[in-house]
Parts: C-alpha cells; structure tokens; sequence
C-alpha cells in the first residue's frame, strides 16, 4: 500500500508492506523510502513494515524553511498515527538514526525497540567526517549525473563491493533519480543534523536498542556507534567489517538476519508469515 497524507503540516508519502507487529524504517539525508529495498522483502515476511519519506525527500513535500529532528520525529509519529498504529519496533539509518532517537526519547511509549545504522549522538560526542569528504563531495555537483553517481559510489561503498556490483547500483541510481532531493533541501536536512545533540539524554532511554555500524563508514565514522552503544543502558553495538555507510545494501544478508535476530527477541506477538 502507497499513500500521501497530510501529516505535521505538510504532504508526506508513505507505505505499509506486510502484517504483524508494526517496523517503522526511517532514512538518511536526501535519501527516499526506496533505499529500503533490500530489507522490504525480507522484513515484510514477519513484520508489518512501514517506510516514508522524510520532509525533503523522495515524494514528500519539500517546504523551503528550517527543519528540526523534533519536528521530523513528530512527522514520523504522525506516519503511524495515520496508520493507526499505537508503537512500533523503529530502525533508523543515518539521519533516520537521529530522528529515531529523538522519536525514542520525546516519546518513549511510541517506540518497541530501537536499531540504530550509521548513526550519531551529535554534538560535542561526534565524530564527524574529514574534509577530504567534504571536498570530494562538493566536487561531484559540477559532473553529469551518470559520472556523479559512479563517482560517489566510493563515498558510500567499500572497493570491493564498488568493484562486484557497480554497473547494478549506478542502474539503480539513474532509475530513481527523479526522486534527488533539491540542494536546498539537503541543506535544511544538514542543518537538522548541525543543531541535534541526544547525549546527555540517551542514558535515559530504558528501550532495547541494537547499533549497528560499518568499520570503514566514511560518513559517518564507526566511532560514533561506541558512543551510542556505550551510553545508550544495554544497547548491543554489531560492526560489520570493512562495510561502508551503505552497508544495508553492502551488507544486506547479514543486517537483515542481525536485524531480525534481535527483534525476536523483544516481540510480544508471534512472527508473522506471508
């Protein structure tokens, strides 16, 4: 089921995939619900999984003003609130990954479990990445698409998994290229990102949470997920070795079987079947 509601204010798209207990999936930075597409068919076997795009993003509405991770966790709530749904288990990757937390920790009843992807606390806690990233980034917006997207792979993907399996994610990224955020978008979405800071809140958070990372995220460096994993009471930190910040679809076997490994292990309904 694909939907558009108006949600918080403005027009936000959205799916619902499968029965069973409810997994809310939330994405990162300009990015959009289809990059969930290695997990949906997977996930939806056992659990009713709902994604959308954030404000910003893919076919949600894109308003040309400031952006907080507040509002973009009620945006989130106002998904299930739309669908019905009371809580649900939350896996959030990248900017998804704040946004979860800040839905976690400003409504802690709406949230089952908590998985955090390539993700951070923010503020003084964080490690950021270089500028040499930065720089290489920057650099792409002169290049024609086609080249853009090849060249960028290496921001998000380890060499090897470039090497095996670039011309299927270059055709991938052109398919869904009507969907790039605008520039003035992402920029409201990093600022989202500059002014969030959990912290010295997340000892608070009594949620089983699972972190996940991947050892060679040049993104969204690995040590990020030590913090969380140690602040956060009881979380479980899982390192998926030599993967980059795209290591959901690098890494997609293993994050989906780590995944579901640990949501069975805090359902309170028996795992679906469809």
């Amino acid at each position: 089921m694909m939907a558009t509601a108006k949600i918080n204010g403005i027009h936000i798209h959205y799916e619902s995939h499968g029965v069973g207990e409810p997994l809310l999936l939330i994405q990162g930075l300009g990015a959009n619900a289809t990059g969930w597409a290695m997990q949906i068919p997977e996930f939806s076997r056992k659990f009713r999984v709902v994604i959308f795009d954030n404000r910003g993003a893919g076919r949600s509405e894109k308003p040309n003003e400031p952006y907080t991770m507040s509002q973009m966790a009620d945006d989130a709530a106002g998904v299930l609130d739309k669908l019905g749904i009371g809580s649900a288990h939350v896996f959030g990757m990248s900017l998804g990954g704040m946004i979860a937390q800040e839905l976690a920790l400003s409504r802690r009843e709406r949230v089952r479990t908590l998985v955090l992807g390539g993700t951070m606390c923010g503020g003084p806690k964080a490690t950021f990445a270089g500028a040499e990233l930065v720089i290489k980034f920057i650099s792409l917006m002169g290049l024609p698409i086609a080249e853009a997207i090849e060249a960028g792979l290496s921001l998000v993907y380890s060499d090897e998994f470039i090497a095996a399996k670039k011309d299927e994610l270059v055709s991938r990224a052109l398919e869904n290229i009507h969907l790039t955020a605008p520039s003035y978008a992402l920029q409201r979405q990093f600022m989202a990102v500059v002014g969030f800071n959990t912290y010295d809140r997340l000892p608070s958070l009594r949620i089983p949470t699972l972190v996940l990372a991947g050892t060679d995220d040049k993104v969204m460096p690995a040590a990020n997920a030590h913090v969380l994993a140690d602040v956060i009471p009881g979380a479980r930190l899982v390192q998926f070795e030599g993967a980059g910040h795209g290591f959901i679809v690098e890494r997609a076997e293993e994050v989906n079987a780590t995944v579901l490994e640990f949501l069975r292990g805090h359902q309170t309904e028996p795992m679906g079947s469809k």
